[in-house]
């Protein structure tokens, strides 16, 4: 697979009817610190969950320092239909905590210092900072899947496909790589469609 290929297979992709017009759980939140939340909070559920919960969430703590002082058993609560909601309780309301405390309740741009916060791995800090306009490729299981799938990488582990994609790709189009594969993964339920579709993608040259 050589880079050329692979950019004309992913504007393919950003083409896509529904591609612009799906909206994920790191979008179109008031501020810095709810984007990361519902970025935590995305992991492994759907983006559709993860924003309903979000808007009940954010009406009753909208900023670092309401949720810091959150009760973990209302905050469950509220959270119930996400994933490992007990666990991401603890991680979001420590979280506002470490934001108040260390960063000034500023959420900080700074990849290693994101990773430091309670809750935010690698995957999440690059969501972050992509949808900020940072150059960084966030991989999560719709992103190893396609990538794979079209030969942009033979890795499963996702840091290693990250740098993959980041030797594939010229850097201004990083930031556009999960959001647009994403979507087009959400688009596609059957794996047998989806395969279908990624083969014919395959072909693009």
């Amino acid at each position: 697979m050589n880079s050329s290929e692979a950019l004309k297979q992913l504007m393919f992709i950003e083409r896509y009817p529904s591609v612009k017009s799906m909206r994920l759980a790191a979008e179109g939140w008031r501020s810095d610190f709810q984007t990361l939340i519902a970025i935590i909070l995305s992991a492994r559920t759907l983006d559709e969950t993860t924003i309903a919960v979000c808007k009940k969430l954010f009406e009753k703590y909208p900023s670092a320092e309401t949720l810091s002082n959150a009760s973990r058993n209302d905050v469950e609560k509220i959270i119930l239909p996400i994933n490992f909601y007990q666990n991401k309780s603890k991680y979001i309301i420590n979280c506002s905590k470490e934001i108040l405390e260390k960063h000034n309740g500023e959420i900080p741009r700074d990849f290693d210092k994101l990773v430091s916060l309670p809750g935010v791995g690698r995957k999440t800090a690059n969501v972050f900072l992509a949808g900020k306009g940072a150059d960084a490729i966030g991989v999560d299981t719709h992103v190893s899947y396609i990538s794979q799938k079209l030969g942009w990488t033979k890795n499963k582990n996702p840091e290693k496909i990250e740098k993959d994609l980041m030797n594939l790709f010229p850097k201004k189009h990083w930031k556009e790589i999960n959001s647009s594969l994403v979507r087009f993964g959400k688009t596609h339920t059957s794996r047998m469609q989806k395969d279908e579709i990624l083969e014919e993608i395959k072909k693009i040259k």
